[in-house]
């Protein structure tokens, strides 16, 4: 199934107190990481929706940053702008703050509106909690009600999925969503990356 990729980019950030999207964990950009793994898993077009576009254009992985049609309306917004400016159908929809996703994640979020065609989302489910920001939406059966949703003031993508034919993915990796909120968090990835160095050169 062919599907554009989507990075959202455009949050406040204001847990980590300066711009997630721009961040580097071991000399990469957390948006280039998504932005990766989204082209790794087959996209045709990665998107970033909202922020620094200037900055964003320039990292690896990224083919075209565009305005968030609604900022600071929250994540609703920055997904239907997302369904409006991509080129396919489908488009999954990642946060820019997951630095341990990999493809395997929107795979397999694309199977699962693949195997069900009345499917308006597939969302990853880990452990028992919905993650909305790791999701893949097919346009022509979701744009109506998003969009209606938003218009009546609806802002958190979750209670969406009530409405819609809505599929719960169930074999996505914890890693894939465990985000980057706080300093201490960044600092976290980073001697977790170090470790793993360590490793390396150890079994030399």
């Amino acid at each position: 199934m062919a599907f554009t990729g989507a990075v959202l980019t455009g949050g406040a950030s204001t847990r980590m107190g300066q711009d997630k999207a721009l961040l580097a964990i071991d000399g990469s950009e957390m948006t280039s990481i998504v932005a990766t793994a989204l082209r790794d898993a087959g996209a045709r077009e990665v998107l970033t929706v909202g922020g620094d576009l200037s900055a964003l254009a320039s990292l690896s992985g990224v083919d075209r940053p565009v305005p968030d049609d609604e900022p600071g309306e929250g994540p609703l917004g920055g997904i239907l702008t997302a369904m409006r400016c991509s080129v396919d159908d489908v488009v999954v929809v990642l946060a820019c703050d997951t630095p341990a996703i990999t493809s395997a994640t929107p795979i397999a979020l694309v199977a699962a509106l693949l195997a069900d065609p009345a499917a308006g989302v597939a969302y990853a489910e880990v452990d028992g909690r919905v993650q909305p920001l790791t999701a893949a939406w097919r346009i022509s059966r979701s744009w109506d009600l998003v969009s209606e949703a938003f218009a009546a003031g609806e802002r958190a993508p979750r209670c969406v999925f009530m409405s819609l034919p809505a599929i719960a993915v169930t074999n996505v990796l914890a890693s894939a969503v465990d985000d980057v909120d706080h300093p201490s968090d960044l600092r976290r990835y980073a001697a977790e990356s170090l470790t793993s160095s360590t490793l390396n050169e150890d079994s030399r």
